[in-house]
């Protein structure tokens, strides 16, 4: 027992001589980007690529993947047990509807504001114009519909899961999916019916409290060690696609990062301050998940970590965090649903010789806005760009243009995805006064996560990752 403690405490006095920077989330997320780069640039140049990679390409691949599992067999649970438990809050909460349509409404203005950036620069950009590359391009895997929107609200089993089998010459291949917008109406259906059965329901409610509970700490573990996740999902995508193909789409690849920098960077901001809330702790609270979006390029991947930071650093209320952030996860997508299919939209116009007038640059606007929900449950911006050019009466063949570049956009796509999944939650619970502005406004030196030990709404719940004991 006393080797034990003596090594124990060893351990600590050496953990204590650590710098205090060499501890902190932010600063170990950024020392993996680098290293994941200059493992990847080495897989690269030493012959790596997507159908055949040498042994540094495959472990990097391995990590990444497995990485995303993890973060993804936390969702389903998550979603369930965390929209159940929201719903159940409901009987204390008076203005619960006036939440959800305050929560949709801003999700349509953030929306509308992002597209028309879109589409100005991409009149300004003119990306379609002297690409000289070839017009025959791979064909899109899935195209969005309305129609398609409407049946997939109905469960074909309880959690939503689907399995699809891919059978080569040599493998037979299984994978289990799920679709979240299903897992969220099962949810909300569940939870309904626990609040009309009263207090009968109580001993589910319970349970589901304490599920909740647990899957919150298993996903604090897996959050822990994202920084060997990014190392290999950063080097994955630079051993196979490098940077040497943005050079045939230059402009239009220059356009959306430009765009997603301006909505970012410009619009969110003015968001936040004219909600007299500070910026800076915006984006301190806000950016672990906007770190791992980039990288993993999922913003389902991402959701248990978004809705982690929503609650814990940006003062959000559980209750209302739960039904907030993984709705805006299928539905609220600034990048992939609103700046891209703009200038995507144009690009393939412009490409095709294809003039837009005053009515189709309205209509990019209105599918935008609504469309996102259309492609919820489903993967990338493609089936919204496939949605969009269909309502435009577009070429199709345009998507493959631009497939080449699609997972190098796609890293910034999803990062605004995310920054906006928490920023509306934040925006709207300001408004109507429920926001924990003590947590809000927490120290969070050079981290940006909340410790697991203090409980979310208290004033020490901003200390350092490394302060952390649980």
């Amino acid at each position: 027992m006393s080797n034990t403690s003596n090594l124990s405490q060893s351990a600590g006095k050496t953990a204590s001589r650590l710098p205090k920077w060499a501890t902190s989330f932010g600063v170990q997320i950024i020392a993996a980007l680098i290293i994941g780069l200059v493992l990847g640039l080495i897989a690269k140049y030493t012959g790596s690529t997507k159908t055949a990679p040498n042994g540094l390409g495959a472990t990097l691949q391995t990590i990444g993947s497995s990485y995303v599992s993890l973060l993804q067999t936390a969702v389903v649970p998550l979603i369930f047990t965390a929209v159940v438990s929201s719903i159940a809050n409901l009987r204390q909460v008076s203005n619960a509807a006036k939440l959800a349509w305050n929560t949709l409404l801003w999700f349509a203005i953030t929306s509308l504001i992002a597209v028309l950036i879109g589409i100005g620069l991409g009149v300004l950009f003119q990306p379609g114009t002297g690409t000289g590359i070839n017009s025959q391009g791979e064909a899109p895997g899935k195209v969005g519909s309305w129609w398609a929107f409407l049946t997939g609200l109905f469960p074909k089993n309880f959690l939503g899961l689907g399995a699809s089998t891919t059978i080569t010459d040599e493998t037979v291949t299984t994978a289990v999916n799920f679709n979240v917008l299903q897992i969220l109406v099962i949810a909300i259906a569940v939870g309904v019916a626990a609040l009309k059965v009263g207090k009968q329901a109580e001993p589910f409610l319970n349970f589901n409290a304490s599920a909740l509970a647990v899957i919150q700490k298993v996903l604090w573990w897996i959050i822990r060690i994202a920084p060997l996740g990014t190392i290999g999902l950063i080097g994955n995508a630079v051993a196979i696609y490098g940077w040497d193909t943005i050079g045939s789409l230059g402009k239009f690849t220059v356009a959306i990062y430009v765009g997603l920098a301006l909505v970012l960077f410009a619009v969110y901001p003015v968001l936040v301050r004219a909600h007299g809330l500070s910026v800076k702790q915006y984006f301190s609270g806000v950016w672990p998940a906007v770190q791992l979006a980039f990288v993993s390029r999922s913003s389902i991947g991402t959701l248990p970590l978004t809705q982690r930071v929503t609650e814990r650093n940006l003062g959000v209320p559980s209750g209302y965090a739960s039904f907030a952030v993984p709705l805006g996860a299928t539905t609220k997508m600034d990048g992939c649903a609103a700046i891209y299919p703009a200038i995507a939209a144009i690009f393939v116009a412009q490409f095709f010789g294809i003039n837009l007038d005053f009515s189709q640059y309205l209509l990019i606007a209105l599918v935008s806005v609504l469309g996102s929900a259309a492609t919820a449950g489903t993967t990338g911006a493609v089936v919204m760009l496939t949605l969009t050019l269909s309502t435009l009466g577009l070429p199709l063949a345009g998507v493959g243009l631009l497939l080449a570049i699609d997972p190098i956009l796609d890293m910034g796509r999803t990062a605004v995805n995310v920054a906006g999944q928490a920023l509306v939650p934040t925006i709207v619970a300001k408004r109507q006064g429920i926001l924990d502005e003590e947590l809000y406004n927490a120290p969070r030196t050079g981290t940006a996560f909340a410790d697991d030990s203090a409980p979310a709404g208290t004033p020490d719940a901003g200390r350092e990752l490394a302060d952390a004991r649980s």
